[in-house]
């Protein structure tokens, strides 16, 4: 959290020239409004989704006992970029709008399409006992509902831009308003989440185990179930696909310490804020004035860090 702090102080210095004075600012009124309406909400927003994606991703590999599960192995990712295109389409509305209504709309329509998207996975892999078919079914399913969006896309022109944008991940566009749905969605999730964890504690030990605790697996399951969607859809719905940061943030976190799912969970939330903001201030300082897509930064910098991950268990000779 010290780290956040330092770099959200950090994310209201950079702009397109790179670094600017902020004790300098109180005497440039526009470059105090660019600050305040611009870069923070920017700033904070990406915390905010990283924060949501890895609590999604804590909750994915809890709930299906899979280290290698976040919500675009699931689905739930591509259930959400189909919603937000089905919206797009049939009202006409704009993913810039900074309307309170929009945004609503956009954010509800990107948590049913990951509800659906997560359901109609776990349907065709008939529960989460296997997971090798859970993945798969992810698979097909994030392929399936990927390129029911390139068609809708492809039918409707003048979405095509802002779908391209969506689809790259970017925080540019997040202003106070997405701040505050995702600031209250996520303390929602949150707080369910860790009321939640005595279930993936129990579900850590096996079936059997979790079921001889008495908890009621199967509602408990579906609510976690919401929790991952609803994470997932807000993320989504603010700032596109943004990929690994959910695979990432509990890992780096069980690097650290070993804990509990209920600290876990808080942690990974922490953890993914961090990751999300470095990576969009590094997106907008490395070819400033120009910046690069947060989400491909992202897919770069994860993608690396499991290969490295696999490469030293590997050679460790671990499985």
């Amino acid at each position: 959290m010290v780290a956040s702090l330092l770099l959200l102080m950090l994310g209201a210095a950079v702009g397109s020239t790179r670094f600017d004075d902020l004790f300098a600012l109180r005497h440039d009124p526009v470059a105090l409004q660019i600050v305040a309406d611009i870069r923070l909400p920017r700033t904070l927003g990406a915390w905010l989704a990283g924060a949501l994606l890895g609590l999604a991703g804590a909750v994915a590999q809890g709930l299906f006992r899979n280290p290698l599960a976040d919500p675009y192995l699931l689905g739930s990712a591509s259930g959400a970029s189909l919603g937000v295109a089905l919206v797009l389409t049939v009202f006409g509305l704009s993913p810039t709008s900074t309307q309170w209504a929009v945004r609503l709309g956009i954010t509800g329509a990107a948590f049913v399409g990951a509800v659906l998207a997560v359901l109609l996975t776990l349907v065709l892999a008939r529960g989460v006992a296997q997971t090798l078919r859970l993945l798969l079914a992810g698979v097909i399913v994030g392929v399936v509902l990927g390129a029911a969006k390139d068609l809708l896309t492809i039918a409707s022109a003048d979405i095509m831009q802002a779908i391209q944008g969506f689809m790259l991940g970017s925080t540019g566009l997040v202003g106070w308003g997405g701040c505050a749905v995702m600031a209250g969605l996520g303390a929602l999730c949150v707080l369910l989440a860790w009321a939640l964890a005595p279930v993936l504690d129990g579900l850590a030990l096996g079936e059997a185990t979790a079921a001889s605790l008495g908890l009621p697996l199967g509602a408990m399951r579906a609510a976690l179930v919401v929790v991952l969607a609803l994470a997932t859809g807000t993320a989504v719905a603010q700032t596109g696909l943004i990929a690994f940061v959910g695979l990432a943030a509990p890992h780096l976190v069980r690097s650290v310490v070993k804990t509990t799912h209920a600290r876990l969970l808080l942690l990974s939330t922490a953890m993914g804020g961090l990751l999300l903001m470095a990576a969009d201030l590094l997106a907008r300082w490395l070819i400033a004035p120009q910046e690069l897509p947060v989400g491909v930064l992202t897919a770069v910098l994860g993608g690396s860090y499991l290969l490295w991950l696999m490469h030293r268990r590997a050679a460790r000779g671990e499985r």
